[in-house]
């Protein structure tokens, strides 16, 4: 069953989410604060290169599947499904910077207060973020919608994690590995569960790929996963050094071990 769903920010994350949902039979509404990439894009025009995606975004398009717009408005009037895709830069120290990711999320309960929206919306967290982000957009939220006397059950926050290779990204998000979803139990939770349940239908047609967790466990996958590929490939240019001091073929021990189901 299709849905009308808005993806918040048209990044590389968000561009390939929007396109890809609308290609498997949603209508999307993509928002960006940025007017000239709105009306690049609104043209099939692509601002980042990623194969395959340029010829979806033109289907989806031309076939009125795929919008874009700078109203993030119309976005909460007209789609239950909200996803975060926004940056979270690095600060000196390291840590993310979640001041887009906090600012959209006050902006959309601002929103449902001046458009009397009394159904869900369901915010879903796209962006790497650390754990407890989830916590805090929620905090804010209902922070925001109790100062106008409304129920925070109005919004439900969930983590939904990307796990795109540049270069395959389309692939990657047609014929997942795994998808991911965190939510928390309450009312509003296993409500916006169901939702994404449906959402995340067509691509498990053929065996089930969808975990479902706590919002905190899936936001540590994330992490855990990214923190996993880098020391694998840390671990090989340990071994690719000591292959030269000892006078072996890497490329024959990576294959070696490469073979073992458990690796």
């Amino acid at each position: 069953m299709s849905q009308t769903i808005g993806i918040i920010g048209t990044g590389y994350v968000g561009l390939v989410t929007g396109t890809c949902f609308a290609e498997s039979g949603n209508n999307v509404l993509c928002i960006d604060v940025d007017q000239h990439k709105v009306e690049t894009l609104l043209q099939g025009k692509m601002p980042i290169y990623e194969p395959g995606l340029e010829h979806l975004l033109e289907r989806n398009i031309s076939n009125g599947r795929l919008k874009f717009s700078t109203d993030i408005e119309l976005a909460v009037k007209q789609c239950t499904i909200l996803f975060l895709c926004l940056p979270t830069p690095p600060g000196e120290d390291g840590s993310a910077d979640l001041n887009y990711v906090m600012d959209a999320a006050k902006n959309i309960a601002g929103i449902i207060k001046k458009e009397n929206i009394t159904d869900l919306r369901i915010l879903v967290n796209k962006s790497t973020v650390p754990v407890g982000t989830a916590d805090k957009v929620t905090a804010a939220i209902t922070e925001e919608l109790e100062k106008r006397g409304l129920s925070a059950d109005l919004c439900s926050v969930v983590s939904n994690p990307e796990f795109l290779k540049e270069g395959a990204a389309v692939e990657d998000f047609m014929r997942p590995d795994r998808i991911v979803i965190g939510t928390e139990n309450t009312p509003a939770g296993l409500r916006a569960k169901e939702q994404m349940r449906k959402l995340y239908a067509p691509f498990n047609r053929h065996h089930e790929r969808t975990y479902y967790m706590d919002v905190k466990s899936a936001e540590l996958t994330k992490y855990a996963a990214n923190a996993m590929l880098a020391t694998r490939i840390s671990f090989m240019n340990e071994l690719a050094n000591l292959a030269d001091l000892v006078g072996a073929d890497i490329e024959a021990v990576r294959q070696g071990i490469g073979s073992d189901s458990r690796i």
